[in-house]
This record gives structure tokens, C-alpha cells and sequence, in this order.
């Protein structure tokens, strides 16, 4: 059995941002993401998800440490100033390496 460390980024945004930011996570180099919808309050107010417009998106990538910082780096400069989204990084040890 084969174990490789890798990180996992996970990204909490508006759901207005899906479909751009999957484009920029496939320029970025990403093999595959995962999208679920998400709800929670923080310094920007109550995200309840009771209409689209105020609807979050809870993304996780499994990447190598270059890859998830340039996504970190990416998302940072174009939508932070203008959009909810927080980042976190944890390591992760994934089985079949060459899936990510």
C-alpha cells in the first residue's frame, strides 16, 4: 500500500462564485473537486440558504502543496476583497496518488 501526503483545501464561498470558480480550479491544474451546499454565520453575516442569493458552497480539493497554495494565492487576490470566501489547508494521506 502506497501513502502519500497531500493537502486538502477547503474553500467557503458564495454560490454565486461556482461556476467561475471551477474554471479557475481546472486553469489551476486541479484533477477533481468536490461541492456540497453549506450554511453558517460569520464576519459577513447569516448564510442561511433560503433563497440562492444568500446560498454558500463548501468546496474540498486534494492537491500537492504547490498546487493548493497557487489556488490559495489565486483566490486570495481575485475575490477576498469582494466576496465571503475563507480557505484552510489541512495534510491529508491519500491511497492512489495518481488520482491527484
Amino acid at each position: 500500500m502506497k501513502l502519500t501526503l497531500h493537502k486538502l483545501l477547503t474553500i467557503v464561498t458564495e454560490a454565486t462564485l461556482e461556476n467561475i470558480l471551477i474554471k479557475d480550479l481546472e486553469r489551476l491544474g486541479v484533477r477533481g473537486y468536490t461541492i456540497v451546499n453549506a450554511r453558517g454565520k460569520g464576519s459577513r453575516g447569516t448564510r442561511d440558504a433560503t433563497w440562492s442569493e444568500s446560498s454558500n458552497i463548501h468546496v474540498e480539493v486534494v492537491c500537492d502543496i504547490n498546487t493548493a497554495e497557487t489556488i490559495a494565492t489565486h483566490l486570495q487576490e481575485q475575490y477576498y476583497d469582494n466576496y465571503a470566501m475563507i480557505l484552510f489547508m489541512t495534510d491529508v494521506t491519500v491511497l492512489r496518488p495518481e488520482k491527484f
